[in-house]
This record gives structure tokens, C-alpha cells and sequence, in this order.
């Protein structure tokens, strides 16, 4: 019997231990361990003017978009999840808005990250989504990026520059202004 006891603690203990450092891991990153989450700041955030990381992304109708064939427009590439409530009301603003600049010198790529094909299919047909989106299966075009949550949007220059950054979803005033504005710069 004492040997039982004995034993007993001796797997109690350690598993006590681990439950207890998780526990105050969890409290300490204010329950996200991993530094990957919906974003709950949003707005225009700074970023340093650099060439945008270049990327081919297979895209849901199985072809690919290489970014470089996109160089002469002003390029939105969203990061998103179809699992996302923010993402969700920010699809409610893309979809329209692209339709309306589509022809103008706008394009947008939607990059779905921490997902499965087949919810990103469903939420592109739900909710309209025109513009090419494709699926960073292993997160490379999002570590390049920096992306730290979404939703999160960068807007390329003609010459294939990063000039903007945005977190979380933008309103149809934001992003129509924003869009006049890049247009207005040239390109």
C-alpha cells in the first residue's frame, strides 16, 4: 500500500507542477500563449516603406497568383480566416468595395491563414467574394509579412512597395477614402 502511495505522488507532483506553470503562462499572455490572435486593436498602424515580400499563393480555383504580375496596380492583400468574426464583417466591406475599384487600378488578394479549404470556399461563396483568394497552407507569405493577427491588410504601391498597414476590419469610408487617396498619388 505505501508503495502505491508512493507512486501515486510521485506522477501527482510533476503533473501538478505542469498544470500549475501552464496555468500561470496563460494568465501571464492573457490567454493567448502562442502571440497569434483576432486582432482587437484596430486602425492604421506605422510601417516602415520596404518592397513588399514577394509570393505565388495557390488560389481556390486551383491556379496560382504570383504578386510580382501584379506590379502597376495598388495591390490590398488581407489576411484572414473564415472562422474570424472581425474577418467576417470585414468580407461585408471587401467584396463591394473591390467590385467598385476592380476596374481602376485596384487589386485585392485575400491570404486565408489557420484554416481548411473547404470553410475558406464556403465563406468566399457566402459572402461574394470576387477577388482572388488562395490559402498560406504552411504560413509562409504571413511570417514574411509580419502578421500577427487577423484581420490584417497591406497595401502595396505600383512599384511593388508596402505603404500601409491596417488592423482589424475597416469601414466601407475607410477603405474608399484610403483607396482615392493611393489612386490620387498615381501609379
Amino acid at each position: 500500500m505505501k508503495r502505491r502511495v508512493i507512486f501515486l505522488l510521485a506522477a501527482l507532483v510533476p503533473m501538478a507542477g505542469l498544470l500549475g506553470l501552464m496555468a500561470w503562462a496563460l494568465a501571464r499572455s492573457g490567454g493567448n500563449p502562442g502571440g497569434l490572435v483576432v486582432n482587437n486593436v484596430f486602425g492604421e498602424v506605422a510601417i516602415k516603406e520596404r518592397s513588399a515580400p514577394p509570393f505565388t499563393l495557390p488560389l481556390l480555383d486551383v491556379s496560382s497568383l504570383d504578386l510580382s504580375a501584379l506590379r502597376g496596380k495598388w495591390v490590398m492583400v488581407d489576411f484572414w480566416s473564415s472562422w474570424c468574426i472581425p474577418c467576417i464583417e470585414d468580407a461585408r466591406v471587401l467584396a463591394p468595395t473591390y467590385r467598385q475599384y476592380a476596374g481602376r487600378g485596384v487589386e485585392f488578394v485575400g491570404v486565408a491563414i489557420w484554416d481548411e479549404e473547404g470553410a475558406i470556399q464556403e465563406f468566399v461563396r457566402r459572402y461574394g467574394i470576387s477577388y482572388p483568394n488562395g490559402l498560406d497552407a504552411q504560413g509562409k507569405i504571413a511570417i514574411d509579412y509580419g502578421v500577427r493577427g487577423i484581420p490584417e491588410k497591406f497595401f502595396i504601391d505600383p512599384e511593388g512597395r508596402l505603404v500601409r498597414k491596417f488592423l482589424g476590419p475597416v469601414t466601407p469610408e475607410q477603405l474608399r477614402a484610403l483607396l482615392e487617396e493611393l489612386l490620387a498619388q498615381g501609379g
